[in-house]
């Protein structure tokens, strides 16, 4: 929720006015780092038995916490495995915006690439995340609060990838395909992160009531 938080702040102009470019470009930044720490943490709940399908008796229970497990046929585990490096390549292009200067060979290679690269591993890891559910990709789930969770990532990586192809600084003109469109994306993005994080924590207490005796 820091994370959404920070990448939809950066994204509005009257915070970019009051604080400069360059505290807007570290308010990216921390957020990518929130986004990362975050990423982590669900793929060590993921692959470290014990950490779900918990009642209200269990959940308090200590176990050992697994920094890391190869578990290709849990698509749990995928969605964590694959969300986890696009964090990481988001850090990369966040940090790389902070630079001044930036050639358009420059701010393809640092910035582009890796917003490229993470937006793509997000969007495989919001349809891992989807297929998890073991209810059909396109069934609706309206009063399943996991299906919002799943489909508010889905939507939001779709932005966030939307805002990455807008953002390609063309060598010609060295400015962006369109900028409008790469802050609406990001800010889009990170809202429905925003939302679908916020869900998590009804999602997880009505799942521990049902497993409760």
């Amino acid at each position: 929720m820091l994370g959404a938080s920070c990448l939809a702040l950066g994204t509005i102009p009257a915070y970019v006015h009051a604080v400069g470019a360059d505290a807007d470009a570290m308010t990216f930044f921390v957020g990518s780092i929130f986004f990362t720490s975050a990423s982590y943490c669900q793929l060590v709940q993921a692959q470290s038995p014990g950490m779900t399908d918990v009642d209200e008796q269990r959940q308090h229970t200590r176990i050992q916490a697994l920094p890391w497990v190869w578990r290709p046929r849990n698509k749990n585990w995928l969605a964590a495995a694959t969300q986890f490096p696009g964090t990481l390549f988001f850090n990369i292009s966040t940090l790389a915006a902070t630079v001044h200067n930036l050639s358009a060979a420059e701010a393809d290679k640092h910035i582009w690439r890796p917003d490229f690269f993470g937006s793509t591993l997000f969007l495989v890891a919001s349809a891992y995340a989807i297929s998890a559910l073991g209810i059909g990709f396109w069934r609706l789930q309206l009063r399943a609060v996991p299906w919002w969770i799943a489909w508010l990532n889905m939507l939001g990586s779709v932005a966030f990838m939307v805002s990455a192809l807008a953002s390609f600084v063309l060598p010609s003109t060295e400015a962006v395909i369109d900028l409008p469109l790469a802050n609406a994306g990001t800010f889009l993005g990170a809202v429905c992160f925003l939302v679908g994080a916020a869900l998590m924590l009804p999602a997880w207490r009505a799942s521990v009531r049902s497993r409760s005796p």
